[in-house]
């Protein structure tokens, strides 16, 4: 893997594209084009996934909620949506088998006419997977509900059915990394603060390292603004009376400790939403979507939500505050304006002056987003590229899991990050990092070499993930972190100290 200095360099070069933004939709673009024949780089201001697209629900899935929208609203769209992500689903399982897996949620039945509602919605869902489909939809007697969920109040029974589950910070990390090996360049902490312009239209951008305070223009055919919740930001770089695209929305998250065999999926909550708990890593996710918010590069959970996530969950399994390991939010880009859970999680692509905006849509159809922004480019700039290849070309890792001569619960974690990469990250170091838990200091090295990380949350929270399930574990590791991050930096003793100390303040926020 070339290093940052030469990455640096090479951006100087002229380029036939420039990606705004290093989270899912940036990543799939730049894997995309580069697929396809083109001469791509990619820029993000902080670190890659550092924003949404490591701060999901960790779902690959249609969106059983968004069935249900197009039911009963008669929606095209919405069906359209759920058609797609089911289609894409296994796609991405099957580009990636050691980062996205089938997962199987249960829903609860507390009356007797939930059992047609949601039987006939969720035996739908499975249908409209066609051959594609993870799992049979099945009805569970309650005996069956109170063995997976012992804590669960009496039930009628339950419908388990089946969806995909992924780890997203680390899919942002294949693409980006499968897109290097094939020539691409993609920096992090290097953000485009103005556009270059000619004759009125966009012809690439100025970018600055955040690390360095250095600047470079960089000159490309087309300029994609791939940049999440900050898209509207990064339109009114060109012209600062742009009408808004989106209307952000956030989505909290509690990782708790408590054990999970099978995912639950509570439909009604009192303002409408759904609530997710899932098994995740070893841990359990609750979370939920779509509540109105500011765009922000480290959302923090409020107090409210928080709340709101305990209380919805308390009826059904008890007080779970004593088992909270980590929280945090992540903000959606949804297209529109309007109350944020009826709006369709559909893209949009936007030219102006030769700035291609790709915004909205949901992490599920990341594929099909990039394919829909290059194949309009190559019809705008008559680029005659070849037909797409990305649904059948796997990412770096896929594969078979690597003989790995460690314990069960290192090996595993490591072939669950890493795939077919696991062996040469433990010939780095097998120490552990931590006592008692399966990271190991050379997942460190590893994240410094190969990976881009230039800070220890971006090895915490984006290469590892501790610090995204268990935020006390991860400020533990975190002077260890450092001092094996110092010597493949260059850091001394004050630069260490003080990356240190920027770390311990970040962490709440994961940025």
């Amino acid at each position: 893997m070339a290093d940052r200095e030469a990455l640096w360099e090479r951006l100087k070069e002229p380029w036939d594209l420039l990606v705004l933004g290093g989270g899912a939709t940036g990543s799939g673009v730049l894997w995309e084009a580069t697929l396809r024949g083109l001469k791509a780089a990619l820029v993000e201001a902080r670190d890659f996934a550092s924003g949404t697209s490591s701060r999901s629900t960790k779902l690959l899935h249609g969106g059983v909620r968004y069935l249900e929208l197009a039911l009963r609203r008669l929606d095209r769209r919405q069906l359209r949506l759920v058609m797609d992500a089911l289609r894409e689903r296994k796609v991405v399982m099957d580009l990636a088998p050691h980062l996205a897996y089938p997962l199987p949620l249960l829903t609860p039945l507390f009356r007797p006419l939930e059992l047609p509602y949601y039987g006939t919605g969720l035996l739908l869902y499975d249908l409209l997977s066609g051959q594609r489909r993870l799992g049979p939809t099945r009805y569970l007697p309650p005996r069956g509900v109170a063995e997976l969920f012992p804590d669960l109040p009496p039930t009628l029974g339950g419908i388990l059915y089946w969806d995909g589950q992924f780890q997203d910070h680390r899919l942002v990390l294949a693409l980006l990394l499968s897109a290097l090996r094939r020539g691409a360049l993609a920096l992090n902490h290097a953000e485009a603060h103005a556009f270059l312009l000619k004759g009125g239209r966009v012809v690439g951008a100025v970018v600055r390292d955040h690390l360095t305070g250095r600047e470079v223009e960089v000159h490309a055919k087309a300029v994609v603004n791939a940049t999440g919740p900050f898209t509207d930001a990064t339109r009114r770089l060109l012209d600062p009376h742009l009408p808004p695209l989106l209307t952000p929305s956030s989505g909290a998250h509690l990782v708790l400790d408590y054990p999970l065999r099978t995912g639950l999926l509570l439909p009604r909550t009192r303002d409408g939403r759904v609530l997710f708990l899932l098994p995740y890593r070893g841990k359990a996710l609750l979370g939920t979507t779509d509540r109105p918010a500011e765009a922000s590069f480290c959302p923090l959970p409020k107090e409210e939500e928080v709340a709101y996530l305990l209380e919805e969950v308390r009826p059904y399994l008890g007080d779970l505050s004593p088992h909270i390991r980590a929280v945090w939010s992540g903000l959606r880009p949804l297209v529109g304006r309007g109350e944020t859970r009826l709006l369709v999680r559909d893209h949009l692509i936007a030219e102006e002056r030769g700035l291609y905006t790709l915004t909205g849509g949901k992490w599920t159809t990341f594929r099909l987003m990039a394919q829909d922004l290059v194949d309009r480019l190559d019809r705008d700039l008559g680029l005659g590229l070849p037909p797409s290849p990305s649904h059948a070309t796997p990412l770096l890792g896929a594969g078979p899991k690597p003989p790995l001569d460690l314990p069960e619960g290192v090996a595993e974690h490591l072939y669950r990050t890493y795939g077919r990469e696991a062996q040469a990250v433990a010939a780095l170091g097998d120490r552990p990092l931590l006592p008692g838990r399966p990271y190991l200091e050379g997942e460190v090295v590893y994240a410094v070499r190969e990976e881009l990380a230039q800070k220890p949350l971006d090895v915490l929270a984006r290469r590892m993930g501790l610090a995204l399930l268990d935020q006390e574990a991860a400020r533990e590791a975190l002077p260890r972190v450092v001092a094996l991050m110092a010597p493949l930096l260059g850091w001394d003793e004050g630069r260490a100290r003080a990356e240190l100390e920027e770390a311990r303040a970040a962490l709440p926020g994961l940025c």
